[in-house]
């Protein structure tokens, strides 16, 4: 069985309810859930928009490999109504974004799967809620915790 940390948000739309329905998704399709963050309510990052984001962070058990855990919550996504990742290479608004942060300490390079999550050392939105579950699980890029890697964050 792999740790799969997974980093979510919703700013559109009923954003409390779309996160529990996805995370209960998550525990149908992926495996059990071992450790949930709060919600944290953040401002968008990367982009400007007047509606706020909830975030959280949950820690699931999984004996999927990676490659299907990611079509799975892009399959959770789009039922939760999320229509496409980008527009035009920028952030928008969206109805639940599910983002693979960690597997287990593996590294992966593919064109559409980068594992450790290629920016989340410089998101407080996801590091904050990660902290919570995981203050000592170390990146295996960067070899500092969770928690090394949120007190850098100014």
């Amino acid at each position: 069985m792999a740790r799969l940390f997974l980093g979510l948000g919703s700013n559109l739309g009923a954003r409390e309810q779309l996160l529990k329905k996805a995370i209960d998704m998550m525990e149908e399709q992926l495996g059990p859930i071992k450790a949930q963050s709060a919600f944290y309510e953040t401002e968008a990052w990367g982009f400007q928009s007047e509606h706020t984001f909830l975030n959280a962070c949950v820690l699931v058990e999984t004996s999927l490999p990676a490659r299907d855990c990611l079509q799975q919550t892009q399959l959770i996504e789009k039922e939760l109504g999320r229509s496409q990742k980008t527009e035009n290479g920028l952030y928008q608004d969206r109805t639940i974004d599910i983002d693979i942060l960690f597997y287990d300490n593996e590294i992966i390079d593919d064109v559409d799967l980068k594992v450790p999550h290629p920016l989340m050392h410089l998101r407080r939105f996801v590091m904050e809620p990660l902290v919570e579950i995981a203050a000592d699980f170390q990146h295996p890029i960067l070899h500092k915790t969770c928690e090394q890697i949120l007190n850098s964050l100014t």
